[in-house]
């Protein structure tokens, strides 16, 4: 879900060409989400291999970092690790989702309805452990460094960049900016169309925010920017405090401050109800579990290793051997640059 503030954050569009050799850390989870979510048949069902395994996240990792490479991008990807037992009601909210979104679609399934079967088949989605297996070995055979979080990716991605190993963090969600992440890349992909779940087509741009920007347009320090995301609400908390838009939330962190005066306000007010123990979300954002010195290496791909894989998965000789003759043109162009640089 993530942090609801995208109305009163101010962004910048930013071509592709902008990030050549910038190294990002991007929110592993967060991507497969994209893949698994979008690269379906028209009536909901994933891309598969002849024995029913799902291979949305395979051909989406593989040809989206092609691209990246090619714009001359070094990418790093963030894996979550253990999730913090205050995101358990978040977790249960997103299993029930599921449930009557699986129930639904078996409904449209019944009475044939494809575009009911695709739009409820997404919210299905699940990120296995063999998923996250398989993305691993793809990455690292691509060359593509991988870093296992402690505890959220997203906190790690921020931390990657705070320390200077990455040049921002990228994500569709916000929450990097609440662990302070020096910049956040948003629709870091080279499509310029997303289909809605309504069917229309709109126009995507690579977005670019920075911290201190941020900071500065809403008169805000971090932990007062901390405090705006719990009263609107976090995995942490889902829904905040009730009846408090972005708008009004920031109004009142602006007038009291303080992050124990924000909320004493609020456990005083008649108007809002604090249901959750404010103080351990405040904490999970301002000091989360980070891996500080994650191993970050660059490496040359392995296409034997590449090719094992993507013929696993049924993946055409053709669609291989187009595949890394591109990623040679990337390495070609990355050994260019480098020389140059």
């Amino acid at each position: 879900m993530g942090i609801q503030i995208s109305d009163i954050i101010p962004k910048k569009e930013i071509s592709i060409k902008e990030l050549k050799g910038r190294i990002i850390a991007i929110d592993a989870f967060n991507t497969l989400y994209q893949f698994l979510t979008t690269i379906r048949q028209p009536d909901g069902t994933p891309l598969m291999d002849s024995k029913g395994n799902t291979t949305s996240h395979i051909s989406g990792l593989f040809y989206r970092n092609i691209n990246l490479l090619l714009e001359g991008l070094k990418p790093i990807y963030v894996f979550d690790g253990e999730p913090p037992e205050l995101k358990f009601q978040e977790r249960e909210n997103r299993k029930k989702v599921k449930q009557r979104a699986q129930e639904k679609y078996e409904q449209a399934k019944a009475t044939g309805d494809i575009s009911e079967m695709r739009k409820y088949s997404q919210q299905t989605v699940r990120i296995t452990d063999k998923i996250i297996q398989e993305s691993k070995e793809l990455l690292q055979a691509m060359g593509i460094p991988v870093v296992q979080a402690l505890g959220e990716g997203e906190a790690e991605a921020a931390f990657l960049a705070n320390a200077g190993k990455a040049w921002a963090s990228a994500s569709q969600d916000y929450d990097s900016l609440m662990h302070g992440a020096t910049k956040l890349i948003r629709n870091l992909t080279l499509a310029r169309k997303r289909k809605t779940p309504s069917g229309v087509y709109t126009d995507v741009n690579i977005e670019l925010i920075e911290f201190d920007k941020v900071l500065n347009h809403l008169q805000i320090n971090q932990d007062q920017l901390i405090c705006l995301g719990i009263l609107v609400g976090t995995d942490y908390n889902p829904g905040g405090v009730k009846g408090l838009g972005q708008r009004r939330a920031l109004e009142v962190v602006r007038k009291y401050q303080y992050p124990v005066k924000i909320f004493e306000y609020i456990e005083n007010s008649e108007k809002y109800q604090l249901t959750f123990d404010w103080q351990a979300v405040y904490k999970e954002f301002k000091k989360p579990e980070c891996c500080e010195n994650p191993e970050i290496e660059f490496k040359k791909p392995d296409k034997d290793k590449i090719k094992q894989i993507l013929k696993s998965k049924d993946f055409s000789e053709n669609r291989i051997d187009s595949g890394l003759k591109r990623l040679e043109q990337a390495q070609e162009k990355a050994k260019q640059q480098t020389l140059f640089s």
